[in-house]
Order: C-alpha cells, then structure tokens, then sequence
C-alpha cells in the first residue's frame, strides 16, 4: 500500500529523481518516447504514493486499485513508477526496451503492475469502462485510473466510450488527460484541435476538473474530489508540458522515438542538478 502522508516538498523531490531516472533510461535504451514520460511524471507520483490502493508484493490482489495506461508511448515513467513503488527490481530498469526483456516500448501485462497491453491507442477507457461494469457485477469497491494522452482524444473510440460511461453512471472511473499540447508531428490545435476539453466532457455526462498537472496541491484536490463524485465518471484534465523540466525538450514534436544522446543526456542531467542514484 501506498504512504498516503503529502509532502509536497518529498514528492518534488521524487519527481526531480523520476526525470533524471526517465533520461538514463532512454539512454540506455537507445530509443523511446520523453516528452510524454516528462510530461506525466507529477500525475503518476499523485496516484502511486498517494492516492492508489494496491500491494506491489502482491499485484493481483482482488481489491486493488486499477490503472490503464491508455497513452502507451509513456512507458519510461509507468517503469520508473513501478519500480520505485516496489513492483520490481530497479536494477530491471537497464533492460528497457532490449531484447528478452518485459520492459518493452508499450506497457504489456506480463510487467507486475501493468493491467492492459497498449499497442494502438485510444482503447484504454473502454478497457476502463469494462472493468467498472464487472466490479459493479461483484459489488467491488476499487476505483479505475485511465490515463489518457490529448493527442489520442482525436480518436472516436475514446467518445463512444466517453458516452458509454456516462450512460452507466460509471462512477468509479477516473480519465486523467495528460493535455501537454504536442502529439508526435507538432501542435494539436494546428493537426487537430480538440478544445474546449472540459465542456465536452461535461456534454459527454461526466464530472470535469482542470488542474495544473505539475502542482502536487492541485493534482491531490482533483483526485480527492474524484471520491466524492456520485452518479456519473469523473475526468481530470491535467495541463502539463510536453518534455516538462528539460529545456530543449519542452514543446518540441521532434523527441517522439528519439532517445538523447550521450551530450544531450548529460546537458539534460546538468539542468536537473546531477545524475540519478541507479546508473
């Protein structure tokens, strides 16, 4: 179980160890995707180690508390997350990506903590959905997290599935849209806008909450109220920066697949104050 005591100042700092931790990795790797594991990393620390119920010793555990990584390109902070939550071994972390390993570019269930395979995108709320309509079937408690990329709400899956929770009173489910403004060939108010976000959701039929998603306050009020809200799911759109924290990355399209090189990594490392403790 996650410590539920909030210390802005602790998960700061775990967030500034979360970014250098993304940047050796992808090194190590050769390849990957930074801008959206940069952009997540505050909402992912919100919910592992303060808001989620689950057991890393024990990642089945009936009772838990889901997460659907729908934006499947941010493997690198759902790998970071997971290992720093006590999933795995950090040390598996230098794997990413290589072959044999079960840290692969998209999250896949063989990897403890990771509840659905993302390949192609903008499944993961009717994967969410599903698993609402099967807890109410057992009346179980446990709420379900989908983390949503922006780009990925170009999608018309992820609509229907935005009608279909509403229409079932979905309660238990929570969308977070990671809205960093970029997808992988530039702006989407330029390939294709999909403000205003908040009141379409809210004409979908759901609970909407915008929030800075790199304000540690802001991100624990919004998932607090999630708990509060009857009837209807709940989406919290997170407004985050594409590449958040590392200066050449912020707002570029360029990164996406693009791992920094050995320069870029140490230029990356120098602007977030030194290496991480794993490499």
């Amino acid at each position: 179980m996650p410590a539920k005591n909030f210390v802005v100042s602790a998960l700061k700092e775990k967030a500034l160890h979360f970014r250098k931790e993304i940047l050796e990795v992808l090194h190590a790797a050769g390849s990957g995707h930074p801008g959206g594991s940069l952009s997540a990393v505050e909402i992912f620390i919100s919910l592992y180690f303060y808001k989620l119920n689950y057991r890393a010793s024990d990642p089945h555990w009936e009772d838990r508390d889901r997460v659907i990584v729908s934006k499947g390109h941010c493997t690198p902070v759902v790998y970071v997350t997971l290992a720093e939550a006590g999933f795995f071994p950090r040390e598996e972390l230098k794997t990413f990506r290589k072959f044999g390993s079960r840290l692969q570019g998209h999250v896949h269930h063989k990897v403890p903590g990771v509840e659905f395979n993302t390949g192609s995108l903008g499944h993961g709320l009717s994967v969410a959905n599903g698993i609402a309509l099967g807890a109410r079937i057992l009346d179980k408690k446990f709420k379900i997290y989908c983390i949503l990329g922006d780009g990925e709400l170009q999608e018309g899956s992820i609509w229907e599935a935005a009608m279909s929770a509403a229409h079932h009173k979905l309660q238990s489910v929570c969308a977070i849209v990671d809205n960093n403004q970029i997808q992988e060939n530039g702006l989407l108010r330029e390939i294709k806008n999909v403000e205003p976000l908040a009141e379409k959701w809210r004409s979908f039929g759901w609970h909407a909450i915008e929030v800075d998603g790199h304000d540690f306050n802001q991100l624990k009020k919004a998932l607090d109220e999630f708990d509060s809200v009857q009837g209807k799911p709940t989406v919290i759109i997170a407004h985050t920066i594409k590449g958040k924290g590392i200066s050449f990355m912020e707002l570029k399209a360029g990164w996406h697949g693009k791992a920094p090189n050995k320069e870029q990594l140490e230029n990356a490392l120098a602007e977030l104050g030194g290496k991480a403790s794993w490499t």
